[in-house]
């Protein structure tokens, strides 16, 4: 199975001693963010998990635990845009998460790290040519310490539209302007640029539309064939490999503007109070009269055909 961290909240940035403590445990508990009585447990073990995949504007925190982590196949997506604190209230630099990014690939290697330039918006601010400058520069610095970029534009969300009522829909005009020049850019700096969940507009330009957490890219990190059940995807326009999320909505501290999971500050300012990192759960403890049951895990990984 895989194991994603990274679709609620951001895992290495707010709760890395959490998940750690998890892993030391050997279990981790979910809550159903539908049904809140109900909790799944998870089995934090290499036998069962094939990979664990982290998605973060800030793996800072996590670096000192990679020795820890050496056990379990990884994947990161590392999220780095020029956007500031107007936007990503609480991410740190550019510059600083682009040092770390790179600390980390040297740490885990090329195959199990991807980064992210999205969502993708449009203002008097970040207009097409300052994303295209920025894009460059960023892919200077990155060029050798990842192979992949994935790009997504800004989607209208409700929850976006409340906690940021001034973004607008990208045009296609301005997706094929972006999409092409970077797709050039990445060529000259050795960096494949993906779309997540742009249907297939953009692959004439050399923009590889298969998906961004595919069945590859996990194959890659993971050095083995894997037979994944198929599963519905979140949206139809996605083609990636979900896994089962770990996260809790509501509980990112970055407070970026475009963020579809929370609600709104006051959720999250309350949820972060009630985290304990001791506590199996991420935010609070199981109570009386919840149901606790242990998810059906399997490694996914077909020993007869190896990658490597």
């Amino acid at each position: 199975m895989i194991l994603n961290t990274g679709m609620r909240t951001d895992i290495p940035a707010f709760y890395a001693e959490w998940f750690m403590n998890r892993i030391r445990a050997g279990f981790v508990m979910v809550r159903n963010p539908f049904r809140p009585d109900w909790i799944t447990r998870y089995e934090l073990d290499p036998a069962v998990v094939d990979c664990i995949v982290f998605c973060t504007k800030n793996p800072a925190p996590m670096l000192q635990y990679m020795d820890v982590l050496k056990r379990f196949h990884q994947y990161w997506f590392v999220t780095i845009t020029p956007y500031g604190a107007e936007i990503e209230p609480n991410v740190p630099p550019k510059e600083t998460v682009m040092q770390h990014f790179i600390t980390l690939s040297k740490a885990v290697g090329l195959d199990c790290i991807g980064w992210r330039y999205d969502p993708i918006l449009i203002d008097s601010t970040y207009t097409i040519e300052r994303h295209i400058a920025d894009f460059s520069a960023m892919c200077r610095t990155l060029s050798g310490y990842t192979g992949v970029c994935v790009i997504s534009f800004i989607d209208l969300y409700e929850k976006v539209l409340r906690n940021y009522p001034q973004a607008r829909t990208v045009t296609e005009q301005e997706r094929i302007a972006l999409g092409s020049a970077f797709a050039e850019i990445g060529r000259q700096y050795g960096i494949t640029v993906k779309a997540c969940a742009e249907g297939t507009a953009l692959a004439r330009f050399g923009v590889d539309c298969s998906g961004c957490m595919t069945k590859e890219t996990f194959e890659s990190a993971v050095g083995s064939k894997l037979c994944i059940p198929k599963t519905k995807s979140q949206r139809t326009e996605c083609t990636c490999v979900l896994g089962s999320d770990i996260g809790t909505y509501d509980t990112c501290g970055h407070l970026c503007r475009y963020c579809y999971a929370n609600h709104n500050r006051e959720n999250v300012r309350h949820n972060m109070q009630l985290h304990d990192p001791c506590s199996p759960l991420l935010i609070g403890s199981v109570q009386a009269g919840e149901t606790v049951h242990s998810a059906k895990q399997e490694s996914w990984i077909d020993n007869q055909l190896t990658l490597f």
